[in-house]
């Protein structure tokens, strides 16, 4: 089992930071800095991590085990209050470009990150049997 979730770590690592990089031209800054490389890895580490520990409750709990489309919803809610922890105490902002959802005033695509992210990664570490 701890093969598995490597395979999830590693998969969830390799999207989120194809997914960091794609997007971060719709940020101004990530702390008042510059974003670096350095700092779109460590973004992926810490979502793989995210993505890793939903696993671990999707494989658990037998109700999640069987609707592995909730880690949508979840994915989708964790990064909801991901985006106003760091919009509200200014860990990064929006530049002009980020397509912004309505009413809850967080970016489209971090919002969709974690979620859509973790739904392809369980999709595709299923297929994976550890040797």
């Amino acid at each position: 089992m701890k093969n598995r979730y490597l395979i999830i770590f590693i998969i969830a690592f390799i999207l989120n930071f194809i997914w960091e990089n794609a997007h971060s031209f719709l940020y101004v800054h990530y702390q008042n800095q510059k974003i670096t490389e350095f700092i779109l890895l460590r973004a992926a580490i810490v979502d793989a991590v995210i993505i890793t520990i939903m696993a671990v409750f999707f494989s658990l709990i037998p109700f999640l085990k069987k609707r592995k489309w909730l880690s949508l919803v979840f994915g989708i809610l964790i990064a909801i209050g991901m985006e106003w922890y760091a919009l509200s105490t200014g860990r990064w902002s929006y530049n002009s470009l980020m397509p912004i959802i309505p009413f809850i005033n967080t970016g489209l695509t971090p919002t969709l990150q974690l979620g859509v992210l973790a739904y392809i990664t369980f999709y595709l570490a299923r297929n994976k049997k550890p040797q």
